[in-house]
C-alpha cells in the first residue's frame, strides 16, 4: 500500500513539475521576445543583432522544459523509492 502512496504522488509531482516549468518558459518567452520587438522598432538597424540574440535566448529557455521532462519521466518510471 505503501508503494502506491509513493507512485502516486511521484506522478503528481512530475506533473507538476511539467506545468510549472512550461508555465515559466512561456512566460519567460513572451518577455524576450516582446523585449526583442520594443528593441527592434526602437532601432530598426539593430534587428539583425536582436533577433539572433533573440532566437538563441528562446533556445536557451525551452530547454528548461526539456529539462524538466526528463527528470519528471525518472521520477515516474525511474523511481528510486520503488522497491
Amino acid at each position: 500500500m505503501e508503494q502506491a502512496y509513493i507512485i502516486v504522488a511521484s506522478v503528481f509531482a512530475a506533473a507538476i513539475a511539467i506545468g510549472l516549468a512550461a508555465i515559466g518558459a512561456a512566460l519567460g518567452d513572451a518577455s524576450v521576445t516582446s523585449k526583442a520587438i520594443e528593441g527592434m522598432a526602437r532601432q530598426p538597424e539593430a534587428k539583425g543583432t536582436l533577433l539572433v540574440n533573440m532566437l538563441i535566448s528562446v533556445g536557451l529557455i525551452e530547454s528548461i522544459p526539456i529539462m524538466a521532462a526528463v527528470i519528471a519521466f525518472a521520477l515516474v518510471f525511474a523511481n528510486p523509492f520503488v522497491k
